[in-house]
């Protein structure tokens, strides 16, 4: 049990991990970042604020993660439903990210870029600014990180009924490539390019291997609890 309960951890931080090297998370969070560097003219005042805007980032992930966890374990009749229902609902919804990760199966994204406003305001007010601007962006979910997030993150929390070490740990994930560029930009600007596109490839052929892994989980877990193919 403790090293199921590692590995469902490692994958926890690993789902932020593959959340925020998404494409267009990642675009987002260099976008914001670089906008603030451009304003601030400082390498550690920059790199300062890359901290506060993953931090604030990844506790508007928590709160979601940690508010809808908390809420389906809590309640009697959804927590007996999970009990009796969870691995067949499990197996489509890991096929079903899985095609998102993949490509096969595409949605437009949730909410907007951001504003010349938004920008204008996290540059005047600093690391705080950039704090509070993170905390706006984790509420812009694109087609990737939304299936991730409720498609991998949440039904992994609530099999280990974990409604904080797994948000946290994904929480981290989330911001850990961010803190990475922040520095890139703060001291070494001229690396970013290189940096972003071996990411972009990096990331390419993560989401297929683990598009792959999880359309395999899902239609074994699939025909084991919905069909019982395996008795």
């Amino acid at each position: 049990m403790p090293e199921t309960m590692l590995l469902g951890a490692a994958t926890a931080l690993w789902i932020g991990i593959m959340t925020s090297i998404s494409p267009c998370p990642l675009a987002t969070n260099i976008a914001a970042i670089s906008y603030i560097s451009r304003e601030l003219g400082n390498s550690r005042r920059v790199f300062l604020s890359g901290l506060f805007y993953t931090t604030g980032r990844s506790l508007i992930y928590l709160i979601i993660s940690v508010v809808i966890v908390a809420g389906l374990l809590s309640a009697p009749g959804i927590s007996m439903f999970l009990q009796l229902y969870f691995n067949k609902i499990v197996g489509p919804t890991l096929i079903i990210v899985g095609m998102f990760l993949l490509g096969l199966v595409s949605l437009p994204s949730i909410g907007g870029g951001m504003s010349e406003n938004a920008q204008k305001a996290a540059a005047r007010g600093g690391a705080v600014g950039a704090g509070l601007l993170g905390m706006l962006f984790a509420l812009s979910f694109c087609p990737i990180s939304a299936a991730l997030f409720f498609g991998a993150l949440i039904p992994l929390a609530v099999k280990f009924h974990s409604s904080v070490i797994f948000p946290v740990l994904y929480g981290i994930g989330t911001g850990l490539p961010v803190v990475v560029f922040a520095g890139i930009i703060a001291f070494s600007a001229g690396s970013l390019g290189k940096a972003f596109d071996a990411l972009v490839k990096i990331d390419l052929w993560m989401r297929r291997i683990v598009g792959a892994v999880f359309i395999g989980a899902g239609i074994y877990m699939t025909l084991k609890y919905v069909f019982y193919f395996f008795g």
